[in-house]
């Protein structure tokens, strides 16, 4: 893992403000957590495992964090962690135990980790036990007297939630990229609402039904049979296919980077919800703007994990569990109303909705950089 050569160059006038670069020589384990912005509250952000993350990815998503934080109007700040391990490896809980270690001194009082890909709620489990500190990671499980996100399926859900305040579910055709936790709840959640899936996919495959693909049967297969959910589904058609159907709702909840120019320039959808972080291009933002397809951005559509992460927070040493409910109210009530805001205020403002959003963000950001005496 590089570390100066790629984050040094990211570094600007809102951060990041630290960088700390970790290895172990016994487990094998690297990483790197960047803590990005500070001014509205402490670091909190997820942290990923994965052979191939990067000190420049991490460092990216840490930005995406502090816009995040600010765009729903929490007080935290934007941070963000990576392991470069495989999370399939057998020795996987050594290099977490390795990495919480390393990070002793920053965590939990300047950052406290949070599930993202390639963790689970029993590795939140491991991080607590490891520092001796329930504070150190949220995601625990509720046996621990954690929230457990990915049980609720808080991020997917909250997804869900936004499509139905601008556009009303019941009837419309909505299209999934991705089905692991975000993709699936968020699938889950559609057809509560009365959506009618017509498309997902995992990294086996694309699956299309104009009629409707069989939402129980399809949760049920990924229970048993993760990934290959799909293909025990099946028939699949090669990946991409999922995006280009036609559908009312497209959400691109795998990966960053999916949508660029000339593939937003051929979707057959009218609202594009961002359940991945950073799923879209810029120049995939101008044309969907012009072909006035609305965009809801990546940080406001699937930020459920943060305000579910904001009620962790609160209660990490009580003694009394998170009632789930409570949080899965606030998650719908606050994504809906910021969901409609951004929306409103990107007509009003013009240009984009990711503009927009991000120009309300850093203007959260600098306010109180300013009050803080870190900003002119």
């Amino acid at each position: 893992m590089t570390v100066s050569s790629d984050v040094l160059a990211l570094m600007d006038e809102w951060g990041p403000e630290k960088v700390v670069a970790v290895s172990d020589r016994r487990s094998g384990m690297k990483g790197v957590l960047v803590i990005d912005n500070t001014a509205r509250g402490m670091g909190k952000g997820g942290t990923r495992m994965s052979p191939t993350v990067t000190a420049a990815e991490v460092a990216r998503l840490a930005r995406v964090m502090t816009w995040k934080w600010a765009g729903v109007d929490l007080f935290f700040g934007g941070a963000k962690a990576g392991i470069v391990f495989d999370p399939a490896s057998p020795d996987k809980e050594r290099a977490l135990r390795a990495f919480a270690r390393a990070l002793a001194n920053e965590v939990p009082r300047e950052y406290v980790l949070g599930l993202d890909m390639g963790l689970t709620e029993r590795d939140a489990a491991v991080v607590q036990d490891e520092l001796g500190d329930r504070g150190a990671m949220m995601g625990a499980p509720a046996a621990l007297g954690g929230l457990p996100y990915d049980e609720l399926g808080v991020t997917g859900f909250g997804v869900a939630e936004v499509a139905d305040e601008l556009m009303p579910l019941r009837g419309r055709r909505v299209a999934v990229q991705g089905f692991g936790a975000v993709g699936a709840a968020a699938v889950r959640r559609f057809a509560e609402l009365g959506a009618q899936v017509v498309a997902v996919s995992s990294v086996r495959g694309a699956l299309l039904d104009p009629d409707g693909l069989d939402v129980p049967k399809l949760l049920a297969l990924r229970a048993s049979h993760g990934d290959d959910a799909v293909v025990e589904y099946g028939p699949v058609r090669p990946l991409g296919a999922e995006l280009l159907a036609p559908c009312d709702i497209l959400v691109p909840a795998a990966t960053q980077d999916v949508l660029d120019a000339d593939l937003a320039g051929r979707l057959d959808a009218e609202l594009v919800v961002e359940g991945a972080n950073l799923p879209t291009s810029a120049g995939a933002q101008e044309v969907l703007a012009a072909r006035g397809i609305t965009v809801v951005p990546d940080f406001i559509a699937n930020a459920g994990g943060v305000v579910a992460a904001a009620y962790g927070m609160d209660a990490r040493y009580s003694p009394f569990p998170v009632e789930p409910s409570v949080v899965l109210e606030a998650v719908s009530r606050k994504l809906r109303a910021n969901a409609a805001f951004i929306v409103a205020e990107s007509a009003e403002r013009g240009g984009t909705t990711h503009d927009t959003a991000r120009a309300v963000a850093q203007e959260r950001v600098l306010a109180a950089m300013r009050l803080k005496g870190r900003a002119a």
